[in-house]
């Protein structure tokens, strides 16, 4: 009788070659990777945040900068991760390497796409794209050197102690996912208050590298030949010091960059808990202009044109008590003085600072008139939004909406049918709303669903334009879209529950740069642009985009 074979009993698995030699036990040697890891997912999403808010700030539209940088950043970590394949052979000095290089590229990315920004915005051209294909280059490269640390790390931490793969995987990600907890919540709350976008990049940087650079030749340095540990060290200590060079010389670089945007006059900059402020000019016969987040809100040159514009034809009917949104400059808040009758001015403004500053600065003082003077002027710092929805019904007979552009992302609610319908409810009997609604010749579609929400929520509506801008800044959107393409006129709605007339208070001094015959001329002439068939913006639905 053939007895059957007995099965072979299976064979070990082959030992895994390359296995490390650590200076520490085992189970210390874990934890110090699972807190190398813990420290670049931190370093990994204070990039990706400074590059979301970097380019919101300087290219405008917060959704559409946020929405590039994550898709394009998680699509190049897939393609960084099937890379690192290939190096998983050579884990240690490949990570140390991979290490220093993003350190170099992430903490040296804001203070790249600012001078790119800076020197180049104005060039025309090719140039004008300059900064968004720098934004797309460094999401690109920063997600490839990302994608390739889980492979690498995952290769390390396996060297030190043999354990199931999905043990070993929820170790990792579970370090990874704190790391980028504790990286999202220091950079709004830390990093940026206290350091700026250009220092706290370099300081992240910073970290990043002596984290890298510390697992690899502390940890894992018998795994490296001399000259491999010789040069890591080298790199290391090249990409510190050109990060340390770097963040002593960033006041420097950022005051430079300032006046490459803003000019040589620039007086005060500042950068408050809401936005950047700086103030160019104002002395010496010099045209004063304010910009609030790189966007010019106020220049002495046109200034008036576009407060006339706003507010005139709102105070034409009854305007004993009257709201102005926004408008901390004081300006809108001058031309509402004008009038006789005029009991109460509230003004409701976001940023504490731009009031202060309208308060104190002389040329700024002296073009509102020294508007905070006058008793008949009450401050709120508030949310415009916030503000109306505790506002009494019937509470003004004039409502001023002196807010930046349709389509700046923090402005979308602004302009929502929600808004106008708070706006609607705090008129009085008889009483006008006044609209700034963007450019009209170059943003049409903009303006006129600005128009179509406002009679969305139940009034009627005059739509009208203002030319005669002058700036060569942008103000809209778009900082990085160039003079040639800076708007050319200002387009307003007036509007009220009855059909409002287009026309001027005959007992106020006459304005300065308007009639009531070029007044309704430029209510024909932005009626014939009119885009039909519009949806309405809501909080849910905002269609400013663009």
């Amino acid at each position: 009788m053939i007895e059957p074979h007995a099965p072979a009993p299976p064979r070990p698995a082959p030992p895994r070659s390359g296995c490390a030699r650590l200076p520490v036990r085992p189970g210390t040697g874990r934890f110090l990777v699972l807190t190398g890891v813990f420290v670049c997912a931190a370093c990994a999403l204070v990039y990706e945040l400074e590059l979301v808010a970097l380019a919101s700030y300087l290219m405008g539209d917060s959704v559409t900068q946020a929405s590039v940088v994550l898709s394009v950043m998680v699509f190049a970590m897939g393609v960084g991760s099937l890379v690192a394949k290939r190096l998983r052979r050579r884990a240690a000095i490949a990570f140390g390497a991979i290490e220093a290089t993003l350190a170099l590229v992430g903490g040296g990315s804001a203070m790249a796409l600012y001078a790119v920004f800076a020197w180049t915005g104005d060039w025309g051209g090719l140039w004008a794209s300059g900064p968004r294909c720098l934004l797309v280059a460094f999401s690109l490269a920063i997600g490839l050197l990302v994608g390739a640390e889980v492979p690498l790390l995952m290769e390390l931490i396996q060297r030190i102690r043999r354990q199931d793969a999905g043990g070993a995987v929820a170790d990792l990600f579970a370090a990874d996912y704190v790391g980028a907890l504790v990286g999202g919540l220091a950079f709004p709350f830390l990093l940026l208050p206290l350091l700026g976008q250009l220092t706290g990049a370099l300081l992240t940087g910073a970290v990043n590298v002596l984290a890298g650079g510390t697992l690899v030749l502390g940890l894992f340095r018998r795994d490296l030949t001399p000259r491999g540990r010789r040069l890591l060290l080298a790199a290391n200590l090249a990409v510190l010091a050109l990060l340390g060079s770097a963040a002593a010389l960033a006041d420097d670089f950022e005051q430079a960059a300032r006046q490459a945007v803003y000019g040589d006059d620039v007086r005060v900059a500042m950068q408050t808990g809401v936005q950047e402020i700086v103030l160019a000019g104002g002395t010496r016969g010099r045209p004063l202009d304010l910009f609030l987040d790189g966007r010019l809100r106020v220049s002495s040159q046109d200034e008036r044109r576009y407060h006339e514009g706003l507010v005139q034809p709102a105070m034409a009917g009854p305007h004993a008590r009257v709201l102005i949104l926004g408008g901390g400059d004081g300006l809108a808040a001058r031309e509402v003085l004008r009038h006789p009758g005029v009991d109460r001015v509230d003004v409701v403004e976001l940023d504490p600072a731009v009031v202060r500053l309208a308060r104190t600065d002389p040329a700024l003082a002296r073009l509102n008139g020294h508007v905070y003077g006058d008793r008949r002027v009450h401050v709120r710092t508030a949310d415009a939004f916030a503000r109306l929805r505790v506002t009494p019904a019937a509470a003004y007979d004039v409502v001023i909406e002196d807010l930046p552009d349709p389509g700046i992302t923090a402005s979308t609610k602004l302009y929502s049918r929600e808004f106008y319908d708070l706006a609607r409810r705090a008129l009085a009997p008889g009483g006008r709303l006044a609209v700034h609604a963007g450019p009209l010749a170059s943003r049409p579609s903009v303006f006129w669903t600005v128009d179509t929400t406002i009679r969305a929520a139940g009034l009627r509506t005059v739509p009208y334009r203002v030319g005669g801008r002058g700036s060569r800044f942008a103000a809209g959107p778009d900082r990085a879209s160039g003079a040639l393409r800076a708007p050319r006129d200002w387009g307003f709605v007036l509007a009220a529950r009855t059909a409002p007339d287009l026309a001027l208070d005959p007992r106020a001094p006459r304005p300065r740069t308007l009639t009531a015959v070029t007044l309704v001329a430029d209510a024909r002439a932005a009626a014939r642009t009119r885009v039909r068939d519009l949806p309405a913006s809501t909080l849910i639905h905002p269609r400013y985009a663009g």
